[in-house]
């Protein structure tokens, strides 16, 4: 049986090329595939594979004294909906542009960012003070159109890189003063928001542990969570239960639907949120009508 673990732990590492190719001589060793990407902030990584395979890299990565506490979340899924095993040293563990400069980290994790909420600790806020709690998505924008907490801010990101931009215009300053809620797919990038948002004013700043997969195990689709939850392997998206409501919409047809396409306009590549039906026609697997224009400009008419 395979499956998938995500997982991440901020906590000083002061070589992380050394913790890189220990990762890769890892994973290899036991047939993973996945990304994992490692800086001077930590670790962060998605890898699939046989289940003994699995629960083998728990134990061994929690022998570095680091990672000891790591929580490792699972998911379904396999080896092969990963290409390959990449593991990377890179400057930023998510790439905000240059935010590893907004924070550090000590053993305990990210230094001033947001407090941590259960699930349940998630849902009894909400019951608590109501309007005074708002949900901010920490994720790029188009993930939000399939899925998303209810009534949820999204800001305007098409990369992590445009967060601080978005921080630091004025379009928040209405709810610095309120509770505010968090989120992204594990956890992980929240971890880095949150404490840029306390930074910029924001008084009252929670997240979600574990993000939107802990409270997906927890609550399924009977909670506050709406929709299909976007994620980076060939899976594309997953749904917590049968019962997940669609809520994205076809860029052309406006039909309900969670499928991306990537735009058949190869020099785009840019995401296209299009149904089954209308992805049978090629001319609409474009992300705009000019990226069609230039494809057929450069490969000529569609057959």
């Amino acid at each position: 049986m395979q499956k998938i673990l995500l997982y991440y732990k901020f906590t000083p590492i002061s070589d992380p090329e050394a913790i890189k190719l220990w990762q890769k001589t890892l994973c290899d060793g036991l047939n993973l595939r996945g990304r994992i990407l490692v800086s001077r902030h930590g670790l962060n990584g998605t890898v699939g594979g046989e289940m003994d395979d699995l629960k083998k890299y728990i134990k061994q990565t929690k022998q570095f004294p680091g990672f000891k506490d790591i929580t490792f979340k699972w998911s379904d899924g396999a080896r092969e909906d990963f290409p390959r095993m990449s593991v990377k040293n890179r400057r930023e563990l998510v790439g905000f542009k240059n935010s590893d400069d907004e924070f550090d980290v000590d053993m305990d994790g990210v230094i001033g960012g947001g407090q941590h909420l259960k699930p349940h600790e998630v849902n009894e806020m909400i019951e608590k003070f109501g309007d005074d709690v708002v949900f901010f998505d920490g994720r790029n924008a188009h993930e939000a159109k399939i899925g998303k907490f209810k009534d949820a801010i999204v800001p305007d990101t098409r990369t992590s890189r445009d967060f601080i931009a978005e921080l630091e215009s004025d379009k928040y300053d209405d709810i610095k003063g309120k509770k505010v809620i968090t989120y992204c797919t594990g956890g992980v990038r929240c971890e880095v928001i949150s404490a840029m948002m306390k930074k910029r004013g924001f008084k009252d700043v929670y997240q979600i542990d574990g993000g939107i997969v802990k409270y997906g195990e927890a609550y399924g689709d009977d909670g506050l969570w709406e929709g299909a939850l976007r994620v980076f392997d060939d899976r594309m998206t997953i749904n917590f239960s049968d019962k997940a409501k669609t809520i994205g919409e076809c860029t052309h047809c406006e039909g309900k639907t969670s499928n991306f396409e990537n735009c058949a306009h190869m020099e785009c590549n840019e995401l296209v949120l299009i149904c089954e039906n209308c992805k049978t026609n090629p001319e609409l697997l474009f992300h705009t009508e000019a990226c069609r224009e230039k494809h057929a400009a450069k490969f000529g008419a569609l057959a």
